[in-house]
């Protein structure tokens, strides 16, 4: 097992080792509280109030305020497209369930920021364009959170974004529908831009998660093959959607090749280091503040960074990854030696080398707000806390 990153050539997710000695981050978050007077307003979660931790310079930029007026009404726009795709009230109902202005909203604010940074790179700062690359925004809200709808039913969740799972409240086949359908409608919207390329890398974006999901759920790799497996479906679940989505931000607004696969790269960047995080915080935060129960992944039978981490101090971990965590006291065991061993700070150590990888691809794009802002998604990424 090594500190190794997923290196991405040409759209592919391949995992392979990489040993940049990365500059040191460097950002300051300052935090402000946004609200609308307005009646469709999101509420933005503590995930944008996050104080972040130790030595930092000033970066007075906070995404969400700079975006409010693009982000107000996403989910107002995602339940409308919906609500317009189906007859079917309780269909309707279902699909909707997630849409309720209680996210974090991460995966639009990224794809905005990135729209707006390229196209002032580019000098090309044009409504019409905006458009175009906020359906973009509004598919990469969507298929996350279909994605979350046919999660809940594999993982047989009850609880998620401190509510009910729509699992526990509707039956698995009307739940495995109302996921599909959202997708559909998603679909659906990125054909009406009539543009193959970024059609084609929204398609890889649901071929990834199906991938990801079978990586998750049918893994049997050896010692040896154990973190590469890992990262490779960190990838696919996780961060083939950002970096897809800002890619294909990047080829609406004709940037060139190279400029592509830096929004390409940023995003994969950026994906890694927030479920690196993710699978940190599944070990040290309270149900209160995940909206899912604590150690939910080992209860899953799922060994993650920490875990695989820990493995190097605690041999005894392997054979419980191998039988999934399923018997007696396993969970328990696994959960306290993780805690024992460096595993939770070699995965924020990794994670942070994403984001400082993420900052140095921001520098490379023409100085303006969104530029700046792209920077500070690394700082929030590494040291949210939900």
């Amino acid at each position: 097992m090594n500190n190794s990153t997923v290196s991405s050539n040409n759209n592919k997710s391949n995992s392979s080792n990489h040993n940049n000695n990365y500059s040191k981050l460097n950002i300051n978050n300052k935090r402000k509280c946004c609200s609308s007077t307005k009646t469709n307003s999101r509420h933005y979660s503590s995930a944008h109030t996050q104080q972040p931790a130790g030595p930092v310079r000033e970066i007075q930029i906070d995404p969400y305020i700079i975006l409010d007026e693009d982000l107000k009404y996403v989910y107002d726009d995602i339940r409308e497209r919906l609500l317009n795709g189906t007859t079917q009230s309780e269909l309707n109902e279902i699909a909707s369930y997630y849409f309720d202005g209680q996210g974090k909203a991460f995966r639009p604010m990224v794809v905005f920021l990135m729209a707006k940074a390229i196209n002032y790179h580019l000098n090309k700062e044009s409504s019409a364009l905006l458009r175009k690359q906020r359906h973009l925004a509004l598919f990469a809200e969507m298929a996350h959170s279909a994605s979350l709808v046919h999660d809940d039913v594999i993982d047989q969740s009850d609880y998620r974004r401190g509510k009910p799972s729509v699992n526990a409240l509707w039956n698995h086949k009307k739940v495995t529908m109302a996921g599909d359908f959202i997708l559909s409608s998603a679909s659906i919207m990125i054909a009406r831009l009539r543009n193959d390329e970024v059609t084609i890398l929204c398609s890889k974006i649901l071929t990834d998660l199906v991938q990801g999901e079978f990586m998750q759920l049918g893994s049997r790799e050896t010692e040896n093959e154990r973190f590469a497996h890992y990262l490779t479906k960190t990838y696919r679940k996780t961060a083939s959607l950002v970096a897809n989505t800002l890619k294909a931000t990047a080829v609406i607004a004709e940037a060139d090749e190279h400029l592509t696969e830096l929004a390409f790269q940023y995003g994969r960047n950026i994906g890694l280091a927030f479920q690196l995080v993710d699978d940190m915080l599944d070990f040290v935060s309270s149900t209160e503040m995940m909206g899912k129960p604590a150690a939910a992944d080992l209860k899953l039978g799922l060994a993650t960074a920490p875990v695989l981490f820990a493995c190097e101090k605690y041999p005894e971990l392997n054979p419980m990854i191998m039988r999934r965590f399923s018997e007696p006291g396993d969970v328990e065991r696994a959960f306290e030696l993780v805690h024992k061993s460096n595993g939770l700070e070699q995965t924020r150590f990794l994670a942070r080398k994403h984001g400082i990888e993420a900052i140095r691809l921001a520098q490379e794009i023409t100085e303006s707000p969104y530029q700046k802002g792209l920077q500070v998604v690394a700082d929030l990424v590494i040291n949210r806390m939900k």
